[in-house]
């Protein structure tokens, strides 16, 4: 039986744009184009009647701009994936993006296979960021305390040092703690694979038992859990802590 194809909508002011963007998903055996909105505004009308399954949103629009009309999307209806692309890549429209509920955040000069795997994963429930967005996200959250840091090279797991405990850590295994503390440095599935010495099969399962179970919507709110658990140590460190 085939899968379904995943369903978007793209919204953004400038035709050229919309098509080139269409052009490049509905040429994906697995991705079609339902539908095209000019502005926020239209693309709220047109995402609340078709229901996709990922919204490309742009930033920039008459009516109503792309970060307000994501708020509303995701806030009207949670489950909706909103990807955000525009040619403004700069750090800050893409914390606004985030804050507003979006999936992921690229710049338009994305090539266009990361564009198809962005629109992939965001379907799928994981989060697509630029490295560069990635990065600033990690650096504005506060460090762990020295403490913790400390008590994780001794030999002590990350969950028995937080310094903030939190029950959405309760349900989770020893292992889905770790993958968390990956996830909070700001690594991929394939590195923390290679980190663990697991497959990226196994980790895209840890992350989504971490994501269920502690009840967070996307990696984005688990880096921020992650953060706030005091969760996040280097590599060498979590070595230290199990030679």
């Amino acid at each position: 039986m085939t899968a379904e194809p995943i369903r978007v909508v793209v919204v953004d002011d400038h035709p050229l744009s919309r098509m080139g963007i269409g052009m490049v998903l509905d040429a994906e055996p697995d991705i079609t184009v339902a539908g095209e909105a000019g502005d926020g505004e239209a693309g709220l009308d047109l995402v609340e009647r078709l229901r996709p399954d990922v919204v490309v949103m742009d930033v920039r629009m008459p009516q109503l701009d792309g970060i307000e009309a994501t708020r509303r999307m995701v806030t009207g209806d949670p489950s909706c994936r909103v990807l955000v692309l525009t040619t403004f890549d700069l750090d800050e429209y893409g914390f606004a993006a985030l804050r507003a509920g979006a999936s992921g955040f690229l710049g338009k000069a994305t090539e266009p296979a990361a564009l198809v795997a962005a629109v992939r994963a965001v379907a799928t429930g994981d989060t697509a960021l630029g490295p560069r967005l990635t990065a600033a996200l990690v650096a504005r959250l506060p460090s762990p305390p020295t403490g913790a840091r400390a008590a994780c090279a001794d030999g002590r797991s990350a969950a028995a040092v937080s310094a903030q405990p939190d029950s959405r850590l309760a349900a989770l295994t020893p292992r889905e703690v770790e993958v968390l503390g990956a996830i909070g440095r700001g690594l991929s599935n394939a590195e923390i694979a290679a980190e663990l010495v697991v497959s990226t099969e196994t980790v895209r399962t840890h992350v989504k038992h971490v994501l269920a179970k502690a009840g967070l919507r996307d990696r984005v709110q688990a880096v921020i859990l992650a953060h706030e658990c005091s969760l996040v140590f280097d590599g060498p460190a979590r070595r230290a802590a199990e030679s």
